[in-house]
């Protein structure tokens, strides 16, 4: 009896395993501090942060940050298929219109670098720039890119005459922003370069040649040189959102660490804003 009855139970077939998800990223491939192939950036080194924290795998898609880049990320779908080619964005500014953004995850500031032990290392400030005698401040060759809220401020105090202008959006995907630090200011090319806080703060830490300072500017009257930087979603998309922002909030120390280990200069966020309560009827 026993043993017929036990003849008589079945196994219940496994549940099968939930698949992994995957956080699917849209990078570039040649663009540190911020992020590259080899996985150096510190967007890759956040992105699986946040991969960790979700239990996810992690996935990327590379396209050079230029004109077209969501164009060919975030809104592009594979081939013969409704699939996107990824998910979210790891840096855009705050309000940006292409996307979803999340809250922001660092605010930070466009920077001044030179050369120590080149005449300029009493200067700490814009104003300090002014003040230089006449003579050497008309030598200066002054490296910024095409856009910049830095142009303004040089054009009202004179500079304009020293301006060595970038092109912000280079047809090349082998450059990078970060080369007018890291060749052309280690070089000798330029005296100054006035460029995003984040990747003077980096390649300043990374010169072997040359010891490199990097300054980050204070606010002037009528000049915004700050910016609060988020991450994009696709536009209705608010649960997969709402994911990305709650890891970010959790993981917030550690990205702060991750930051100021790029030398990443960082201004507080300013405090979210308040929900607003539903109207009593």
């Amino acid at each position: 009896m026993l043993a017929a009855a036990a003849g008589g139970l079945r196994a219940q077939p496994q549940a099968e395993p939930e698949p992994q998800k995957t956080l699917r990223v849209c990078q570039d491939p040649n663009n540190l501090p911020f992020s590259n192939r080899a996985l150096e950036g510190f967007e890759n080194k956040i992105a699986a942060l946040l991969a960790t924290e979700l239990g996810w795998k992690i996935d990327y898609t590379w396209y050079p940050q230029r004109m077209g880049f969501i164009r060919n990320t975030l809104r592009a779908k594979e081939p013969d298929s409704d699939t996107f080619k990824c998910d979210l964005v790891t840096s855009v500014a705050a309000g940006f219109d292409m996307g979803a953004t999340t809250r922001p995850y660092y605010r930070s500031t466009y920077s001044m670098a030179y050369v120590k032990g080149k005449g300029l290392d009493g200067v700490r400030t814009l104003e300090d720039l002014k003040k230089l005698d006449a003579g050497q401040r008309a030598k200066l060759r002054l490296g910024i890119f095409g856009g910049s809220p830095v142009a303004n401020w040089l054009l009202e105090n004179g500079l304009i005459e020293q301006i060595v202008s970038y092109q912000q959006q280079s047809g090349d995907a082998e450059r990078y922003p970060g080369e007018m630090v890291e060749k052309d200011l280690a070089s000798g090319v330029i005296d100054v370069a006035f460029i995003w806080g984040p990747i003077a703060g980096y390649f300043s830490q990374q010169s072997k040649t040359v010891p490199i300072v990097a300054i980050p500017l204070k606010p002037q009257p009528g000049v915004k040189f700050d910016f609060e930087i988020a991450m994009a979603t696709r536009f209705g998309e608010a649960a997969y959102k709402k994911l990305i922002d709650e890891a970010l909030d959790k993981k917030r120390p550690q990205i702060n660490a991750i930051l100021a280990q790029y030398g990443v200069p960082l201004l507080e966020l300013a405090p979210p804003a308040p929900v607003q309560a539903a109207a009593r009827k």
